[in-house]
């Protein structure tokens, strides 16, 4: 909490303290184009209008059609970081990355934890064999997975805690718990923003639609970060910026076409993972080969104990350019930005194969992964 107060207090006096900008605290609605009516916080109304207008509202934890949940308590990925007691049993709504890097925190924490996941696979993005390896690592933690299980109810008993009643492939089954995180999507905060007196189009649903250069469909209104749809994360945030700043301010011609979108899921061992995995890449087509080994045949990974997982990664096999990887193990997001870099530069997979790096490194588990591509 200090950490998140230091950070958010140091943005606010920078914004503060920057020239020619006014600081407003207020929840605003479109009136007009380029037209907003501020309610101020101490209940004043004022008006506000400019040349150009940037929205970036972000998005807010979003809830599951499941009857009773309304009168229960449940937690969120922002209220269970203000938990001061250990969950004794942690139910969890959702298998993305939000759900299961707590359900691994927790679990190693002292909890029981539950994952409840509707979908055939943790992880709906990533390949199969990925999510499953995934799913293997939390079990061997101890955390309890149920795949291809939809909540139906849930109620509170008389003692205060949560019976979750599921349905699975084995039929229904009622999970009990003392506290339940639901972790299943994040709906934007556009609802109140009354959009269509701007003319800003959203999507279905009430992501703001946007162009390549973040402009929506009103011109000179911009969307950036989580509240246009697509990956939510703060990099991606931060390069929607600087997209904004190197066209309107520098006169560039910068884009979010094409652009790399990393991700890393900060379980542990972690699943860092970039561009396209087999199943998209098929889907889209390409003519592709596959790398992939796990990580027991990583030297630096066994000398620190911490050998679960795999390394996978896509190549063009035309032209031998990586086309995306996953790397499930230890420092895995920082392996996957060791492949980003190469993509960045559109090197061949060869060159990661027949690299030098220091041994005993985790960087030279890449001559190890890309020597498995089938030629």
């Amino acid at each position: 909490r200090e950490i998140v107060d230091t950070f958010r207090g140091g943005n606010e006096q920078r914004l503060e303290d920057t020239e020619n900008l006014d600081l407003v605290r207020g929840e605003a609605r479109f009136t007009g184009q380029k037209e907003l009516e501020v309610r101020l916080d101490g209940g004043e109304m004022a008006r506000i209008s400019a040349e150009n207008v940037f929205i970036n509202v972000g998005a807010r934890p979003g809830g599951v059609p499941v009857d009773g949940l309304d009168d229960v308590p449940t937690l969120d990925s922002t209220t269970i970081m203000e938990l001061d007691e250990v969950p004794e049993r942690l139910l969890v709504l959702g298998g993305g990355y939000v759900g299961l890097e707590f359900a691994q925190m927790f679990r190693r924490f002292g909890s029981e934890v539950a994952v409840v996941q509707r979908g055939s696979q943790l992880l709906a993005r990533e390949d199969t064999d990925i999510a499953e390896a995934v799913a293997e690592i939390l079990r061997e933690d101890g955390v309890e997975v149920l795949l291809g299980t939809e909540a139906q109810s849930v109620q509170q008993d008389e003692s205060g805690g949560i019976e979750l009643t599921v349905n699975g492939p084995n039929g229904e089954r009622a999970l009990s718990g003392s506290h339940l995180l639901v972790a299943a999507g994040r709906p934007p905060n556009t609802d109140t923003l009354n959009l269509e007196a701007a003319g800003v189009e959203t999507d279905g649903r009430g992501f703001v639609e946007v162009n390549e250069r973040l402009e929506t469909s009103a011109p000179g209104v911009y969307a950036l970060g989580d509240v246009k749809g697509g990956p939510a994360f703060t990099h991606v945030s931060y390069n929607d910026y600087q997209v904004i700043e190197a066209n309107l301010l520098n006169a560039g011609d910068a884009t979010i076409d094409g652009r790399l979108v990393p991700y890393t899921v900060f379980m542990d061992p972690q699943l860092g993972r970039v561009g396209l995995g087999e199943a998209e890449a098929r889907e889209q087509g390409r003519d592709f080969r596959v790398a992939s080994m796990p990580m027991v045949h990583v030297a630096r990974a066994l000398e620190m104990d911490e050998s679960r997982g795999m390394m996978k990664a896509v190549v063009d096999a035309g032209t031998g350019e990586i086309l995306g990887c996953a790397i499930l193990g230890i420092e895995g997001g920082e392996i996957m930005a060791m492949i980003q870099i190469a993509m960045m530069g559109k090197l061949p997979y060869t060159a990661l194969r027949d690299g030098v790096f220091a041994h005993p490194t985790l960087a030279e588990s890449l001559n190890s992964l890309f020597a498995t591509v089938d030629v």
